[in-house]
């Protein structure tokens, strides 16, 4: 017991503590919530894309092709509107959405005089400013244009299928500006750098004008830290983009991928909703890698990967642990837990287990809790590498249930069959824990009995 109360001991002291400290950043959290409003797009643009791998998915079935050829394939430049209008423009998404809800933190937390839809637009603004692509020659600046095919840049706007920079590349870059632009607003705001109009001046009117001196202080100091880079040879876009394809490229090791799983799931067992943390750092890089293996690239970390493959029946790979549960277990408790939770989990939904078990706080299961999704992201991980499936390209609900969210993502009929094995792999892992867990309730409950 020493030792279980030393574990749970260190992970509060040097895991929940600072974990908990972070989540409570302002920044974090409207990060989490941008991350949060962007998904039906990023599920709505990627459907699309399902139609273009359904004939091979199924080019075993040719009359599957000769449908999609009569059908579907004429149309395909009035479709894929739908996903350059939403994956192809994520990053204005995310940063009207970063800039609104930092504002609103702002505002709500500070007592300023600070308008989300101000602060939502003024990050728009900050944004496009980044776009064009401008570069220093013989002693002026000008704009970069090149007509080359599959890299046309007209008047710096490079262009492929809408703004390049608009899409997902361009996120990083969105959430950077959405923080810097609501701070200069806010110091706009302390300092009482704003214009006032009369209470008789209809709210949107005096809302703009207070949005005025802000705008200028924002344009001047993107302008000039934009022209310093690009005397530099580079720009704000491209730089920003360094450090965050450093941490890219981590999430696609299998270190990185175990990092990420290892501190989500200790976080959960002492009680913080881990995902919520660790996947608003993750889930940026991965619509960015989804639209890449989109366009042919094989990136691991992509999409809904994680409920796709990893965390079968909610965080902590618990569907089949509650399929056993509900099945097999003879602790009267668990077998009514699991029961109870079954229908959730199918839809990877667990906080029922997690609670209910418990899970959290429960040195007999703590173990199995954090190793069962770093063993299915293993496989994941190894099968991806060995390119035994295709990569995620489309996104899907993350309750959608085990091996139709992997199938539809990937287009890829063996990814069904490496989710379900990802998810008995997982349950491998905590079979020996809970039925000696369950023994002990058992035994628990007979003396319970006996004495009653």
């Amino acid at each position: 017991m020493d030792e279980q109360k030393g574990l749970f001991g260190f992970l509060d002291k040097y895991l929940m503590g600072p974990m908990s400290i972070i989540a409570q950043y302002k920044v974090v959290r409207a990060i989490t919530a941008a991350g949060m409003a962007v998904v039906p797009f990023t599920i709505v643009g990627s459907m699309v894309l399902v139609f273009s791998v359904l004939p091979i998915s199924f080019s075993f079935l040719p009359i599957v092709k000769d449908i999609f050829a009569a059908s579907f394939d004429k149309f395909t430049a009035l479709y894929m509107i739908i996903n350059y209008a939403t994956m192809g423009s994520l990053s204005l998404y995310f940063v009207l959405t970063m800039g609104y809800e930092l504002t609103k933190i702002y505002a709500e937390e500070e007592e300023l005089n600070m308008n989300p839809l101000n602060g939502a637009l003024l990050s728009l603004f900050a944004f496009i400013m980044t776009v064009p692509q401008i570069v220093f020659n013989n002693g002026s600046m000008s704009s970069v244009t090149t007509l080359k095919k599959g890299a046309v840049t007209v008047d710096g706007w490079a262009m492929s299928n809408g703004v390049t920079r608009f899409g997902t590349t361009g996120i990083f870059t969105a959430i950077i500006m959405g923080i810097l632009t609501v701070l200069l607003y806010r110091l706009c705001i302390k300092r009482n750098w704003v214009i006032k109009m009369p209470e008789a001046v209809p709210e949107g009117v005096s809302r703009g004008f207070s949005a005025l001196i802000p705008g200028f202080v924002i344009a001047f100091v993107v302008i000039f830290i934009d022209g310093i880079f690009i005397f530099l040879g580079t720009d704000i876009f491209e730089a920003i983009s360094i450090p965050f394809s450093f941490v890219r490229n981590l999430t696609g090791t299998w270190i990185g991928i175990m990092i990420i799983y290892l501190l989500t799931q200790a976080l959960w067992i002492v009680g913080i909703h881990g995902a919520n943390i660790i996947f608003a750092f993750v889930n940026p890089i991965a619509l960015a890698n989804m639209a890449e293996n989109a366009k042919g690239a094989h990136y691991i970390v992509a999409g809904e990967w994680s409920n796709m493959f990893v965390i079968a029946g909610g965080s902590g790979a618990t569907l089949g642990l509650c399929i056993w549960l509900a099945t097999r277990s003879k602790s009267e408790q668990l077998n009514a837990i699991g029961k109870a939770s079954v229908v959730p989990a199918i839809f990877n939904i667990n906080e029922p287990l997690i609670f209910g078990i418990p899970i959290i706080y429960n040195p007999a299961l703590a173990i199995p809790f954090i190793l069962a999704p770093m063993t299915s992201a293993t496989l994941y991980y190894l099968a991806m590498k060995l390119d035994l499936i295709k990569a995620v390209f489309a996104n899907v609900p993350w309750p959608t249930p085990v091996g139709i969210g992997a199938f539809i993502g990937t287009g890829d009929w063996k990814s069904v069959i490496l989710a379900l094995i990802c998810a008995v792999a997982a349950f491998l892992v905590y079979y020996p824990f809970i039925r000696n867990y369950d023994r002990k309730l058992v035994k628990e409950e007979r003396e319970a009995s006996a004495i009653a």
